[in-house]
């Protein structure tokens, strides 16, 4: 009777055993032929820490400065401050000290050396987010100082209702402002920075943002023009990272960036992409704008304002289409070279492409940035 006792048992455990492994293989299975999820297992060959590094590369076989020369000004160019800006704070949350070293090297007497003018002009400013970066992943208070008499530069003289006297309502300053405010307040954590972000921006959105979401390239030029779309996605993104709910230009910042990310997946083209102007289908697919509009759909769902599964879907695409027009020195093709402002659809259609062009370079390492610290949100 005890041996047959003991037999039911065994035959009991054993059929347990077997059922684990069943369901064990199952799930094995059912894991292996699911597709990865691109946010989590991005392919080796483009994952962001090894794009990142290759672009990062790529900016220290510059030999010389890009320079920004108008009748007006001669300085360092604002494309060249986002790119080393983004290394920068890659680099930073990489803990990689010796791309910092490099950093520090090559622009640590950028200002001591006059190659950054000195005249209150908004794309000149905003390279103090250089040195307020350099600061924040060194504690070298030199870059600090830099930093924030840029930033204070850009409100040395306001206008009676409390705006910088560098308004002038153009998009792309959306950028230009906001992103070295913030940066102020996020290297100090005073909110005066803060809220002189929130409230140009807001004021931006109000006279500039159009009933789709999108903006025009100017009052002459009723086209969305990709980059320059891009630049205010990126200023928003940057000020609605930081931007707390009591602010009371929350609510209306946060509703225009929501509005303008709405649209843009509307327009994303069918492999990731968005176009050089962002409504027509018969324009050319454009990097640069690309870029910026992934890192700011990136951010706004890293923290929380986004929370459709649509946008996830749209900044992972966004990035795989990009790495297709990465080369193997780290230079980004299809990126748009400057362009004015047109009353003609086809001047914008037929603008020159050109690769490597830190119009492209910065924000795919923005982008970077942004999806390697998604596991921070």
């Amino acid at each position: 009777m005890r041996l047959l006792i003991s037999t039911k048992k065994q035959m009991k455990y054993v059929s347990i055993t077997v059922l684990l492994i069943l369901i064990h293989l199952f799930s094995v299975s059912c894991r292996d032929n699911s597709p990865a999820e691109p946010d989590k297992f991005w392919p080796e060959e483009k994952s962001p820490e090894a794009i990142g590094r290759l672009i990062t590369n790529d900016l220290f076989t510059r030999d010389q400065f890009m320079m920004y020369r108008t009748d007006e000004i001669t300085t360092l160019h604002y494309a060249e401050a986002c790119a080393a800006f983004g290394v920068t704070r890659l680099a930073g949350y990489l803990g990689d000290t010796c791309t910092l070293h490099r950093i520090v090297k090559r622009y640590g007497h950028v200002v001591d050396s006059g190659l950054i003018s000195d005249v209150g002009h908004v794309d000149v400013n905003v390279y103090g987010i250089l040195p307020l970066e350099i600061y924040m992943n060194t504690g070298d208070t030199k870059y600090l100082d830099e930093g924030i008499r840029l930033a204070d530069l850009q409100w040395e003289d306001p206008l009676p209702d409390g705006m910088t006297n560098q308004t002038r309502y153009w998009i792309d300053d959306i950028y230009m402002i906001a992103s070295l405010q913030v940066q102020a307040y996020r290297a100090t954590g005073n909110e005066v920075y803060l809220d002189r972000a929130a409230l140009e921006v807001n004021s931006y959105l109000e006279k500039l943002q159009q009933p789709n979401g999108l903006f025009y390239h100017g009052e002459n030029a009723p086209f969305f023009w990709g980059r320059g779309n891009g630049w205010v996605a990126a200023g928003l993104a940057e000020l609605i990272s930081v931007l707390p709910e009591y602010n009371p230009f929350y609510v209306s910042v946060t509703e225009g960036y929501k509005r303008m990310m709405g649209s843009l997946i509307g327009f994303q083209a069918e492999g990731g992409m968005w176009r050089q102007l962002i409504d027509h289908c018969e324009a050319w697919e454009e990097t640069s704008c690309t870029a910026m509009f992934g890192y700011a759909i990136s951010e706004g769902v890293k923290r929380g304002i986004l929370n459709d599964s649509s946008y996830t879907m749209a900044y992972q695409r966004a990035w795989l289409a990009l790495c297709d027009y990465m080369d193997e020195a780290g230079k980004l093709r299809d990126v748009c070279v400057g362009t004015g402002q047109s009353t003609e659809a086809s001047y914008y259609l037929s603008r020159p492409r050109t690769t490597g062009d830190f119009h492209g370079q910065a924000p795919m390492l923005w982008f970077a940035w942004s999806l390697l610290s998604e596991k921070d949100r």
